[in-house]
C-alpha cells in the first residue's frame, strides 16, 4: 500500500470512502479512530458528511502507522502521540518515505 504523501494530495477535502480507499481499511475503522484519537477531528458538511483535509489525513497516517505497522495498542498509541507527537510524526513520514524507496528499488530490480 503506497499512501501518498500531503504534497500529492490535491484536493482541499477527502469523504471518508476516499480515506478509506487511501489506506484500504473500512470506513467503519476511520469513524472508530475519530471516536478513540482526540487528533482525528474532521470538518462536517450541512448534511453532516465528514471532510477530511490533507492535515486530517496526515494526522490519520501517523496513527495508521502506530497501530498496523508499529503493532501498538489503541491505549499504547494514545501515549505515544500524547507524549511527543512530532516524533510520532515523523517517524512515520521516515517510514512512508523508505516504503516509497523499497517499492521503487524493487521496480528497478524486476526491471534489470
Amino acid at each position: 500500500m503506497q499512501i501518498p504523501n500531503t504534497e500529492e494530495l490535491t484536493k482541499r477535502y477527502y469523504s471518508i470512502g476516499e480515506v478509506a480507499n487511501l489506506f484500504e481499511v473500512n470506513a467503519s475503522l476511520i469513524r472508530f479512530w475519530e471516536k478513540e484519537f482526540s487528533q482525528l477531528h474532521p470538518k462536517k458538511n450541512q448534511r453532516g458528511k465528514r471532510m477530511y483535509t490533507p492535515k486530517d489525513i496526515e494526522m490519520f497516517k501517523v496513527i495508521y502507522h502506530l497501530l498496523k505497522e508499529q503493532g501498538y495498542t489503541i491505549e499504547g498509541a494514545k501515549r505515544r502521540l500524547k507524549e511527543n507527537k512530532e516524533e510520532a510524526m515523523n517517524v512515520s513520514a521516515i517510514a512512508g518515505r523508505l516504503n516509497r524507496i523499497k517499492e521503487e528499488l524493487i521496480k528497478i530490480k524486476e526491471n534489470l
